[in-house]
């Protein structure tokens, strides 16, 4: 039976296999003994192999070692940890924060810890898988609203009275858009639900500071009670936190499954976002530079006719359709040195396949240039 269901999979061009990586993450990787440049990594702003950020992480390691030794409530919550947990509200202008190992974990805790059956849970429908599975765990009822559809979302709101929480992405991870905060806000308020903001992709990109979507909507802890953030992203770490008022984070320490059962973060990785914390704070060109490459980009793409969907995200998708032609061209652009994503379903809706440009503070001009050049030969197939 299972090797019927791989068999499909290959057969429906969908099947997923990994590509081993011999270099440090950057701009440039090392796969099979070759050179490629590469725009399909979420390392938005260069960090994950930062001087600063790797010297941070030995340094801590000298001091703490490898591991954490146990879960937050037992024996692994440290210095480091604490720390960053007070930057980072100090950050995002929020009363807590609280670390979790991963993103996923994240969200399955935060809205689990907080729902339960007999309440609702409202959710876009392109929000990342993490969030949705969240939702299905918690026991609420749970109902999808239609892609940034604000009346979607409140048609399906009309006639419900339990308690509620509307969950969102802020940037949509495979479509490089961004959420409705301000209506979302407003229809949280004015519904009494909590409303929860996953700004995986905007945190550290967008907003003056970095602090992400929801600074540059510049809504306030009342109007997006619950944030959540990523560091393998922007940050160049690992891990994940969720910010919010004093209440949120004490009850999600004592009812999130996520954070009480699992072991902390090592004290060396939060040692290393908080050197990341400083850069994105402190070093605004790399933001700066980043928008530059964005415009060049969605410019020049404009100019050779390639497909781009709507995005002033550094996610920049180029929509295909066709799942065999998606790969053939991510193949070939391979061949070219240049490594692109092919996404398809169930990642993305039939019919939707693309290809992921992500784009880097790390990259120049000469790169986002070549890349434009490669597409179009590889697209004429």
């Amino acid at each position: 039976m299972l090797a019927e269901k791989l068999a499909e999979l290959r057969t429906a061009g969908l099947y997923r296999s990994r590509r081993v990586i011999d270099s440090a993450q950057g701009i440039y990787l090392q796969i099979d003994g070759k050179q490629v440049l590469n725009f399909c990594s979420n390392d938005y702003l260069g960090l994950a192999n930062h001087a600063d950020v790797v010297a941070a992480f030995k340094q801590a390691a000298d001091k703490y070692g490898v591991g954490s030794g146990s879960a937050h409530l037992v024996c692994g919550h440290s210095y480091e940890h604490h720390a960053l947990e007070a930057e980072l509200a100090e950050f995002t202008g929020r009363e807590r924060a609280l670390l979790f190992s991963t993103g996923y974990m994240a969200n399955l805790g935060v809205i689990a810890g907080l729902m339960a059956k007999g309440d609702v849970i409202y959710e876009d429908k392109l929000n990342h898988a993490s969030l949705l599975d969240g939702g299905l765990l918690s026991g609420a009822k749970f109902k999808r609203y239609l892609h940034n559809d604000m009346a979607n979302l409140q048609l399906k709101m009309a006639n419900d009275n339990a308690a509620a929480m509307i969950v969102t992405d802020g940037v949509f991870s495979m479509d490089g858009d961004v959420a409705n905060l301000a209506e979302l806000s407003d229809i949280a308020i004015k519904k009494q639900a909590l409303l929860l903001v996953d700004d995986a992709h905007g945190l550290g990109v967008l907003g003056e500071t970095g602090a992400g979507l929801v600074e540059e909507c510049g809504l306030n802890q009342q109007q997006v009670p619950l944030l959540v953030g990523t560091f393998g992203k922007a940050f160049g770490t690992s891990g994940a936190f969720v910010a919010g008022s004093e209440l949120l984070i004490e009850t999600l320490i004592q009812k999130a499954r996520t954070y009480i059962y699992t072991t902390a973060l090592p004290p060396a990785i939060a040692a290393a976002t908080r050197m990341s914390l400083t850069i994105i704070q402190q070093e605004t060109e790399r933001r700066n530079h980043l928008k530059a490459l964005i415009e060049r980009f969605k410019t020049g793409a404009k100019q050779l006719n390639i497909n781009l969907m709507s995005s002033d995200s550094a996610i920049q998708p180029i929509l295909i359709g066709d799942v065999d032609k998606t790969v053939q061209i991510s193949d070939k652009l391979l061949q070219q040195g240049f490594l692109v994503s092919a996404i398809r379903p169930p990642t993305v809706p039939q019919g939707s396949a693309r290809l992921r440009v992500t784009l880097s503070a790390a990259h120049q001009n000469h790169h986002v240039d070549s890349l434009l050049e490669a597409l179009v030969t590889a697209s004429a197939l």
